[in-house]
């Protein structure tokens, strides 16, 4: 049984009419789909009773069983076991439209294997980007990520053809680097051979659904709200950024796939968002529970990014329709509350 926060989520999810009749009876491949953001999209989307089928190419073919378990009973979900190059080289069928998800999340992973970060993203986006081009895909979006843009350090709205520096002698620069190497692969094939993908640049995403042991500042943070203890920064927490709830996100990769421009990236993130690491904290324990107390205690060699400011503009996401839900206090709350659920 969903997690009752989770299920909410899931029965309460809408598109715009024009968009669900335009995925009315399609096939959707999606990559990374046990992960948050993929596992959410593909439940909210078979939530739709729209006749959405899902082809989910995994490594784990048990996790992913049990993550989709009842969409595994209602038949609209396939399960394939592969290596994402071997499936894309090998796989006979098409798809209507695909969803490319896979990535590492963890910062000591890339910082440990920056050489297996950065080629997942160039080589898995290439092998379904010749399966696109082979059995004529009708849409594709590439997740990319608020890190793709490098560091910058302005409170200003960052538009899509703004970058900043990434440093090449850091081996945690693996995965911004492969995210720009894949989103200009996207952008090639597109100018190129005329393929439909597009990128959407994400910003820190969450909500219900997160695995109960994520280490990331969000999780954390509900963590220390529900056990009532201190929330402790492992550094100054000046870094800021926007943020974006789950089925919100979702809402916007639709929008994306089916209005976007061929080529073109699309920021993602909440408007109102924008929050120090700190502010974040502050936000939590203001709202949530009071007798917190909120203090530093820097941790060395944690695989943490670099310091940034980056405020993304959502403008040309905005303009296509998309409207998000949650603002940030919702979106802390429901996941405290997902949290304590489970």
């Amino acid at each position: 049984m969903e997690n009752r926060i989770l299920q909410e989520d899931i029965d309460s999810f809408r598109l715009p009419d024009e968009l669900t009749e335009r995925l009315r009876n399609s096939t959707i491949l999606v990559t990374g789909a046990t992960g948050l953001i993929g596992s959410v999209f593909v439940k909210c989307l078979a939530g739709l009773d729209a006749g959405i089928r899902f082809v989910l190419p995994v490594r784990n073919a048990e996790k992913a069983a049990e993550i989709f378990e009842a969409e595994l009973a209602s038949g609209s979900v396939t399960i394939v076991e592969s290596k994402l190059t071997e499936f894309f080289s090998t796989a006979s069928d098409r798809c209507d439209y695909i969803l490319h998800c896979a990535s590492p999340t963890d910062g000591k992973y890339m910082c440990a294997h920056p050489t297996e970060t950065f080629m997942l993203a160039v080589d898995s986006t290439r092998a379904l980007l010749d399966y696109s081009r082979r059995h004529g895909t009708k849409g594709i979006v590439y997740l990319s990520s608020i890190e793709q843009y490098g560091q910058m350090n302005s409170d200003a709205p960052i538009a899509e053809e703004m970058e900043g520096y990434v440093d090449r002698q850091s081996p945690r620069s693996s995965y911004a680097l492969g995210k720009q190497a894949a989103e200009y692969l996207c952008y090639c094939y597109a100018t190129e051979y005329g393929m439909p993908v597009k990128t959407a640049r994400l910003t820190q995403t969450f909500g219900a659904g997160i695995r109960k042991d994520d280490k990331r500042v969000f999780a954390q943070f509900a963590r220390s709200v529900i056990e009532g203890r201190d929330i402790v920064l492992h550094t100054e927490g000046v870094s800021a950024k926007p943020y974006c709830y789950t089925t919100d996100c979702v809402s916007a990769l639709i929008h994306i796939l089916l209005k976007g421009q061929a080529g073109e990236a699309y920021n993602v993130a909440t408007p109102g968002s924008y929050i120090t690491i700190r502010g974040l904290a502050e936000l939590c324990r203001n709202c949530f529970n009071p007798a917190m107390g909120v203090r530093v205690q820097p941790l060395e060699n944690a695989g943490y990014a670099p310091d940034t400011r980056v405020n993304l503009d959502s403008g040309k996401l905005l303009a296509m329709g998309w409207t998000p839900r949650y603002g940030l206090r919702e979106m802390m709350g429901r996941l405290i509350d997902y949290l304590q659920e489970e």
